[in-house]
């Protein structure tokens, strides 16, 4: 599948460091939907499903692994991949306990994201052919 055709929602409360990604993406051409809370989130996987979901753990409101398990329980072909802060693996393994495809820890590397974006995709497009 081509890049230009993934479908990739970016969650995060940091307005700027959710902005650059989606503009760094941009110029991969990947395109990108960005919000900055939790339901917002849910309401853009209601909206228009995403392939993969770029989530951050900590936000207010409703929190990362929240939104984690409720975008499983509605909608599971999405592929969520957790950024997480502040040494917070714990919350990395309890995300892929809930379901998330992976998780990451920030600072990101963009190239290292893009291929787990890729592999994320993959995996969806082989568990549908499977019916899972």
């Amino acid at each position: 599948m081509n890049k230009q055709d993934w479908k990739i929602l970016l969650v995060d409360d940091e307005h700027e460091f959710i902005t650059t990604l989606a503009e760094r993406l941009e110029l991969r051409d990947i395109n990108t939907r960005v919000v900055f809370d939790g339901e917002s989130a849910l309401l853009a996987v209601a909206e228009e499903e995403p392939q993969v979901m770029i989530l951050d753990v900590l936000m207010p409101g409703i929190k990362g692994l929240e939104v984690l398990e409720r975008v499983k329980r509605t909608n599971p072909a999405v592929q969520v991949l957790l950024l997480t802060g502040h040494g917070s693996t714990r919350d990395g393994i309890e995300g892929m306990r809930l379901g998330a495809f992976d998780y990451m820890m920030k600072p990101l590397n963009i190239d290292t994201l893009i291929e787990k974006m890729e592999s994320a995709i993959d995996y969806a497009g082989k568990a549908a052919k499977l019916g899972q």
